[in-house]
């Protein structure tokens, strides 16, 4: 029988992304409970795709080791984040006083974000993750989006270092100034976060799936090549709804400034809801059977913060118990995700 296509896709969001590190940590244990004690989550997908806090998980579960593994469990981008996420995102009484609010400059410095990058990635390339990649972000120059595909990144021209892969995508505007980086053939990106067209990149993946030669890239003859949605098992996981409702009267003759935030935050919840609608309608054609190998894991924050930098002791704690709290409730689900992921290997 040929092996589906397994796709990982994972929404940005900020310091949000310690709930999905929760939500796929829980899928990484039934791995190692039902198939290897030493899984790891990275070797179980043919395809990760992310976009800003999505796109450095991706590259953390991508990171090879010396066999061309997965080198990492997803408890090590856990904490990342949990140890990481404050350096990354704070913000100083001083550039408070004379930034408030971000309204001036970038929201926050990007030293640390790059130190933090440098450090951990040091010189790995984009060629060398252990799976097909697809990282989102978005070219302010060109004026289309550019993504970090592994599997074409055998050519100068599509390689790139990880490190800077990650400042691209997680380029998020009025947060981190625009990334500006070279390919190993010296052609210069002026890049943002891929999230501003792609927070939720999973239809982007999908369509990246359709084009790959999976015997080839993963060197097995039971990969089916060029997939099309029936052949693919797709898990997409969210870093949790966001509903804050706007009324009327808040922006009846409300100007610009006033609209600056609302319309980022509806712009990135409706890319979200319609990439879920538009994939939950693609499996439903398939089938009841194949339709259910479409999993969207979307927790609900609870009494976690839904704004991306809020990196308190407290939130961080939230948002751990929201990840929990949707485990808690969705144990059935994920444990026929690791089944599937086991059974395609």
């Amino acid at each position: 029988m040929p092996k589906k296509i397994r796709i990982l896709s994972l929404d940005g969001g900020g310091i949000r992304g310690i709930i999905t590190c929760v939500i796929l940590k829980y899928i990484e244990e039934q791995l190692q409970k039902l198939d290897n004690p030493e899984a790891k989550l990275g070797d179980y997908f043919d395809l990760i795709a992310g976009s800003s806090t999505g796109g450095l998980i991706a590259s953390v579960l991508l990171f090879p080791d010396k066999n061309k593994k997965a080198k990492f469990s997803v408890q090590e981008a856990l904490d990342l984040y949990a140890e990481k996420g404050d350096s990354i995102f704070n913000v100083s009484f001083w550039e408070s006083l004379i930034n408030p609010f971000g309204l001036f400059n970038e929201k926050i410095s990007e030293v640390n974000l790059e130190k933090q990058l440098d450090d951990f990635f040091k010189k790995l390339e984009l060629k060398d993750f252990v799976k097909p990649s697809l990282i989102t972000s978005y070219d302010i120059d060109a004026r289309k989006a550019k993504f970090f595909t592994s599997h074409d990144a055998i050519i100068p021209l599509e390689n790139f270092y990880v490190k800077d892969v990650c400042r691209a995508t997680a380029a998020a505007p009025t947060y981190f100034e625009p990334a500006k980086i070279s390919s190993f053939y010296n052609q210069e990106f002026t890049l943002i976060d891929g999230g501003v067209f792609a927070n939720n990149p999973a239809l982007c993946a999908y369509a990246e799936a359709r084009k790959i030669d999976f015997q080839k890239v993963l060197n097995d003859p039971e990969k089916i090549n060029f997939p099309s949605v029936k052949d693919m098992i797709i898990v997409s996981v969210g870093t949790g709804t966001v509903l804050k409702s706007y009324k009327f009267e808040d922006f009846d003759n409300a100007g610009k400034l006033k609209w600056i935030t609302p319309l980022i935050d509806i712009l990135l919840s409706a890319n979200v809801e319609t990439v879920d609608y538009n994939l939950r309608k693609m499996f439903e054609t398939l089938g009841s059977r194949n339709a259910k190998n479409y999993h969207r894991l979307m927790p609900d924050l609870k009494n976690a913060s839904p704004e991306m930098d809020k990196t308190t002791k407290k939130n961080i704690k939230e948002l751990i118990q929201a990840g929990l709290y949707y485990v808690e409730q969705n144990q059935a689900e994920l444990t026929t995700v690791a089944k599937k992921l086991i059974r395609y290997k």
